[in-house]
């Protein structure tokens, strides 16, 4: 039974975006991660995550979904942050410790309909790098911030539909 699962569908590739699309995210990309990467040499700090350019591809190339709204990337990647804090202060650096903060940051996404799925990512990120408190705000929140004003100027001034959906 398993392996008949995993099989797959055998459903149809999606089909292959246009040419400009693909350039267009490719560009939108670029210059939100330079933005707050510029912004972090230019403040010297740290604003980057690499939960970042995973958003972009997100944000960029697909902003018309759910997970790319600006909601779900700032507070998706604030919550994720916050988990990954707390988990590591009340747990400590322990391996299960990441696991439980992993899975409640998908809980909570899910539960408040923020999910951003590159913000997943960030609870590992705290435990790999045991930051302090201030990782919640840079770059965590400032990082986030940039990347949707980026995305807000750049999807308008590039598309005929709008950036957002919602708030």
């Amino acid at each position: 039974m398993l392996l008949t699962k995993l099989a797959g569908d055998r459903a149809p590739l999606p089909p292959q975006p246009a040419l400009k699309s693909v350039l267009l995210a490719a560009l939108g990309g670029f210059l939100a991660i330079a933005t707050v990467a510029g912004l972090s040499d230019w403040l010297v700090m740290a604003l980057t995550l690499g939960s970042f350019g995973a958003s972009c591809v997100l944000v960029f190339g697909y902003p018309d979904v759910p997970f790319s709204q600006p909601r779900n990337v700032v507070i998706g990647h604030v919550a994720s942050s916050l988990i990954g804090l707390l988990c590591l202060q009340l747990f400590g650096p322990h391996w299960w410790a990441a696991g439980i903060a992993t899975g409640g940051a998908i809980a909570f996404m899910m539960a408040t309909r923020t999910v951003h799925p590159p913000a997943g990512s960030n609870p590992v990120i705290v435990f790999l790098t045991q930051p302090g408190w201030h990782f919640l705000l840079l770059p965590t929140l400032l990082g986030a911030v940039c990347l949707v004003a980026v995305a807000l100027l750049y999807n308008n001034l590039t598309r005929e539909a709008r950036y957002p959906k919602y708030w």
